[in-house]
């Protein structure tokens, strides 16, 4: 008997783990899509004039072989004791948190709540943290998390610009503030002709501005009460922000009693480590009358079709999405895994914990001020939480140097001062290496003296919710995290099958490093050879995402797809300015193109102007160049989603280019649907000149119930001098992030992801992804219209089902969502971009079993429609209109006009695994009339 070698490859990641359906799986979709083979499914989907002539060059990686040079790189990151402070800290992450939380796909892998029903635990922790800031600011309305404390701040001055009774155009920004703050602020203020006026808080004149932030402790340490200069903000009718930190608030008065109507900052020292810049949670909490006018999400409380208590997230008529070039803010992607950690960070501890380590840090930073003065120095401020500056004149560079030596930084203060933060980390042995570079050989012992006023002391509670007061057992503790996850529905349970959100494998091999100690305790602002490894980590990438989209350079700055989108217009900004076209301002939009592109040109300060889509949902070429040509010399760009977001590669993409190109602007190709370019088309070998990549989409990075994400922007060679800088790097305008490189640390999971995949395996993603989507467009063809399709009737990786007809019987959008619940599924993109559609993308990494099941679960819900229209039985009283079913309806009387069967096990449902919304149809009207967005009060939390 001769022996043949098997050909398979178990170590294969792309085709082997990251791709859903084998080998033979594919030949019977294809059999069913009705084309002989992948290749020739591309040729029917893809236009052929723009395909990329090249393959992508690299080869793929095994796990282990990722892993043994992820471990190479990381040892070129020197990871020291960093007290530079400037809003990063070092922090200690509990491990019951690291393992149950970040580590855990039932929680990383959700999507954003927008489907509240299946998304009780995320919204419950997320709740926690809105009641952890309202209560620590003194603030009774708090946001579920922005994206870092200086675009927190960004989006305080818009609004207050927005709420001021001022006229003034003018904000004044404390000097105390941190420096990234203030750059960002800058960048933020221009395209609005906001004055940004820079001084001392004795320097305000509150009648010639409309707003002001002030930095609480000030980033050199001060800690001043600002009740004063708060009044004569509210005497002159403008509005006050002030920037904290939430450590110091469990020691120091807290805003709110100092009449603050906004407080921002960052959640990043509880619990989440510095990851060289991200991601963190921030935070934003207001005055009651302030609510509804602030920017991001908002969870709140409702009620559930039983009248049972409910969260979902609230005011969501203020999305951008919805108010498109009328939005008030770009803000699209939050931090809420991060949120989620910090939420739980203030549960693990309760308000004495915090308080104990608040203390601890104070003090230890009263020691090193105490042996400083002692041995003779300079320090200042006075009064300070946990930062100092001492005073060292032409011996800066020499204390810095000897502080590197003992594995310590420092930060460099003006030319003349170093200043130290203390941190949870701060221990004995820190204490003796810190003061030792200044060649103190004692540290003294602790003691009770405060370094700031006896009135600056906080005198109210906080955290008095029982949430806050459980029993902190790593036993309770681990149970309260799993039952919060057990509620949701994310990718670890189900297909998600979003149109344009691309919801894929975030593989556990492409997450470990992330938890690795010399990839997420560095500082972003250490000194450039301590980072090494992430600079050959940033540097290989950029290189591999240029390839794949055919552009010169690329900013890893931006820290969300909206952000990303905001730092290419502003890039094409100040390339038109730089040339003398200031006068550029209108950005042609398409109606299919992504929902936050007008929000983004409208912060970018330019003028929207729509252009229609032809029957087919191609833009409409001709109104194009019409529109194009009414500009003129004051076209500034077009903003085009291509693959479109009606799910359709349009032939004519290059001809767009070429016309905006011809009246003198740039082409903004929004990254969102690259799932269905890489490997295949180059954006910029199209003609585009600038994108965005999602890589919290395409490139693998977890969603994490609504954020993190990253948003880094692609450029041709012309507009690479105007992408973003940065006050710690180069000093360059246009910071659009706290960080130079934003969330550097899981930029780490899309270069893992590329190594891996390799460039074939990158290529045959995109080919399956299209597959995936033709595949559930054939199946589904004949009982939901397909809405748009290319010329040659194919979809791209996604596709949208019309269910609008069903209304005409009483079926809408929202009942077939809501009974994909009962099926074990999260619904489908609703109602965008077309109001009453469900826009379907399976990506590639879902299995053909898995499509079948969803499929099997649509062709289910048609019939229960059937059932309505032919007048079996009425809307009311179907399965579709008391959808979602929870054990609750299963156990209670039945008088219903279906069996509990259908309702409770519909096909596609699992039996044994079955999912359980927590809660049945939540009521959003109630919700949006009754806004509670903290804890419910301890009454009604004991009697539930």
């Amino acid at each position: 008997m001769s022996f043949t070698p098997t050909d398979y490859d178990p170590y294969d990641f792309a085709n082997r783990r990251h791709i859903g359906p084998s080998p033979s799986e594919m030949a019977e979709m294809l059999k069913v899509v009705g084309v002989p083979s992948l290749d020739a499914l591309i040729d029917e989907t893809v236009p052929r004039a723009i395909r990329q002539a090249a393959p992508l060059s690299w080869p793929p990686m095994t796990e282990h072989e990722l892993h043994d040079k992820l471990r190479e790189v990381q040892k070129k990151n020197a990871v020291m004791t960093s007290l530079i402070g400037q809003g990063y800290y070092g922090t200690a992450t509990p491990p019951a948190i690291q393992r149950n939380v970040l580590e855990n796909p039932a929680w990383y892998t959700a999507y954003t709540p927008y489907q509240p029903e299946i998304a009780q635990g995320r919204l419950e922790a997320l709740l926690n943290y809105q009641t952890m800031v309202a209560d620590l600011t003194g603030l009774p309305v708090a946001n579920a998390s922005l994206l870092d404390e200086s675009t927190a701040a960004a989006e305080a001055m818009m609004m207050a610009e927005r709420s001021a009774k001022s006229k003034a155009r003018a904000f004044f920004v404390d000097l105390n503030l941190h420096p990234q703050t203030v750059a960002v602020l800058e960048t933020r203020a221009a395209p609005f002709g906001i004055e940004i006026v820079k001084g001392q808080p004795d320097e305000l004149v509150p009648d010639a501005v409309f707003g002001a932030i002030f930095q609480y402790p000030g980033t050199y340490g001060h800690v001043r009460d600002f009740t004063d200069y708060i009044a004569m903000l509210h005497e002159a009718g403008a509005i006050a922000v002030v920037a904290t930190d939430l450590l110091a608030l469990c020691l120091l008065k807290e805003p709110g009693a100092m009449g603050a109507d906004i407080a921002v900052g960052s959640a990043q020292r509880f619990g989440v480590p510095m990851g060289f810049g991200g991601p963190h949670a921030a935070f934003m909490s207001c005055r009651d009358s302030l609510k509804r006018t602030m920017p991001g999400r908002i969870v709140g409380v409702s009620i559930d079709a039983r009248g049972n208590k409910a969260y979902r997230l609230s005011l969501q008529t203020r999305e951008q999405h919805i108010r498109r070039e009328k939005a008030t803010s770009n803000v699209c992607t939050a931090q809420a895994l991060l949120a989620v950690i910090a939420s739980f960070y203030a549960v693990f501890h309760g308000p004495k914990g915090l308080r104990a380590i608040a203390e601890r840090v104070h003090l230890n930073a009263v020691r090193v001020r105490d042996a400083l003065v002692a041995a003779g120095a300079d320090v200042a401020p006075q009064a300070f939480f946990d930062t100092i500056t001492v005073r060292v004149g032409v011996g800066q560079q020499g204390i810095m140097a000897a502080a590197r030596q003992h594995g310590i930084n420092l930060r460099k203060v003006g030319e003349g001062r170093v200043g130290i933060s203390i941190d949870e980390l701060t221990d004995e042995d820190v204490l003796v290496r810190l003061l030792d570079s200044f060649g103190i050989k004692t540290v003294p012992p602790m003691g009770q003296t405060l370094g700031f006023p006896a009135e600056m002391l906080r005198e109210t509670d906080y955290l008095t919710h029982p949430v806050f007061h459980m029993n902190r057992a790593e036993s309770e503790m681990m149970r309260y995290m799993r039952r919060l996850s057990d509620r949701d529905l994310a990718l670890d349970r189900a297909m998600i099958p979003l149109g344009s959100c691309t919801m894929k494998l975030n593989a556990a091999a492409e997450m470990a490093p992330l938890t690795w100690h010399r990839y997420n305790s560095l500082h972003p602002f250490v000194p450039a050879d301590q980072a090494g490894g992430y600079a050959e980590m940033i540097e290989d990438l950029t290189a591999k995402l240029c390839e794949i989209t055919g552009y010169d350079a690329f900013s890893m700055q931006p820290n969300s797809g909206a952000q990303g989108e905001y730092a290419g217009l502003m890039t094409i900004a100040a390339y038109h300015r730089a040339r003398g076209d200031a006068q550029r301002d209108i950005c042609l939009i398409p109606v299919s193109a992504h929902g936050t592109n007008p929000a983004s040109a409208a912060m970018a300060g330019m003028k929207v102007v729509v252009v229609k889509s032809a029957p087919n949902g191609d833009v409409d070429l001709e109104d194009f160049a019409d529109k194009a040509a009414q500009a003129g010399d004051r076209l500034a760009a077009c903003m085009i989603t291509y693959p479109s977001t009606h799910g359709v590669f349009e032939e004519t993409v290059k001809e767009i280019c070429a016309i905006t190109h011809r009246h003198g602007g740039q082409v903004y190709m929004d990254g969102a649907n690259m799932n269905a370019l890489v490997g295949l088309v180059k954006p910029g070998e199209c003609g585009s000149d600038v994108s965005h990549l999602n890589l919290h989409k395409t490139f693998a990075i977890p969603h994490g119930g609504g954020g993190p994400g990253m948003g880094p922007i692609g450029v041709k060679a012309h507009l690479a001098p105007y992408l973003p800088g940065h006050v710690e790097t180069d000093g360059k305008p246009g910071a659009v992030s706290a960080a130079p490189y934003g969330s550097a640390s899981i930029l780490l999971i899309s270069w893992a992801y590329c190594l891996m995949m390799g460039g074939e395996g990158l290529a045959q993603a995109t080919r399956v992804a299209i597959l995936n989507a033709n595949y559930i467009a054939a199946r589904l063809k004949s009982e939901y219209p397909i809405l748009f399709m290319g010329n040659r009737g194919r979809v791209a990786h996604e596709c949208i089902l019309d269910t609008r007809p069903f209304a005409e019987v009483g079926v809408t959008v929202d009942d077939i969502a809501k009974r994909l619940i009962d099926n074990g599924f999260h619904a489908p993109t609703m109602s965008w971009p077309v109001a009453g559609t469900l826009m379907v993308e399976p990506t590639e990494s879902e299995t053909k079993a898995e499509i079948d099941r969803f499929i099997t679960a649509m062709l289910a819900i048609r019939e229960e429609v059937r059932d309505v229209a032919e007048g079996r039985i009425a809307a009311e009283d179907s399965p579709l209109h008391h959808a979602p079913h929870t054990v609750e309806d299963l156990v209670a009387g039945w008088d219903r006009k279906y069996s509990r069967e259908q309702g409770c096990f519909p096909p596609g449902a699992f039996r044994v695994d079955k999912y359980w919304p927590p809660v049945g149809r939540v009521d959003n009207v109630y919700g949006d009339r009754n806004l509670v967005c903290t804890c419910p009060p301890v009454a009604d939390w004991a009697a539930e």
